[in-house]
């Protein structure tokens, strides 16, 4: 029996990026279901064909995540398709870089509303039915911004609040088997490098010990884990897969 047979899953922004390597473990690993959450419906239809051809274990949902009646209703078509939900990964995430002085109002409440204020919406739904049901597991993708970086004082402080909500939310749940972890990625090959010079991209690899940018299926292993019963006595954790990059304490 592989490790998540019989679980049902939900994973945030689940069309793309470290996302979509999420699902596709899970998958992988033989989860019974995973809603692909994603704003643009056409996109995770088109996802979901591509990792399930069959139709019958990924399940395309359009959900904004940072508003918390569509997510009422994203979750409720879940339910309706799979009956229960095991697992919740929280990963739908943005950025609005700019300096500080220069961010605005509108960027900082953006990137709040989607890296943070989502995971209220999502687990909102979702853990009151793991509390009744005492088993559950969650998993927030945090990152190794928390600690600060130039031009990201929404991302890092978005994340940072990713940490502070998965540890609290881990010791409430902890009495009815619900457990809630978070990763930090590192540098990550995901989109958000595209846009980046082959300057900088060098740059970003030489300060990474392991000397090249991580994989998101580094990533999805890790979320697989934690997901997992493996992970049956791991709870309140944030696990950092940087390749030994490491900015704070």
């Amino acid at each position: 029996m592989s490790k998540l047979s019989g679980k049902y899953a939900i994973v945030t922004g689940g069309n793309r990026g470290i996302g979509a390597a999420i699902v596709k473990r899970f998958l992988e690993d033989d989860a019974a279901g995973v809603a692909i959450f994603c704003r643009r419906y056409d996109a995770a239809v088109a996802f979901a064909a591509e990792v399930d051809p069959s139709g019958e274990r990924a399940f395309p949902v359009a959900c904004d995540v940072s508003d918390a009646e569509s997510v009422h209703e994203a979750v409720a078509k879940v339910l309706e398709k799979f009956g229960r939900i095991d697992i919740l990964v929280n990963n739908a995430g943005i950025t609005r870089d700019r300096i500080f002085h220069r961010m605005s109002l509108e960027e900082w409440n953006a990137v709040i509303s989607t890296n943070l204020t989502s995971m209220f919406n999502t687990c909102h739904e979702v853990y009151p039915l793991m509390r009744a049901q005492e088993y559950g597991h969650i998993v927030n993708i945090a990152s190794g911004s928390v600690w600060g970086n130039v031009g990201q004082a929404n991302y890092a402080a978005s994340k940072a609040g990713v940490v502070g909500f998965t540890s609290t939310l881990a010791k409430e749940g902890a009495p009815k088997n619900v457990v809630c972890n978070c990763i930090a990625p590192g540098t990550i090959e995901t989109d958000m490098l595209k846009a980046v010079p082959p300057e900088k991209y060098a740059e970003f690899c030489a300060a990474v010990p392991m000397k090249r940018i991580g994989q998101p299926s580094e990533i999805a292993s890790v979320a697989s884990f934690l997901a997992s019963d493996d992970a049956s006595y791991v709870t309140g954790q944030c696990i950092s897969v940087n390749g030994g990059y490491r900015t704070g304490p």
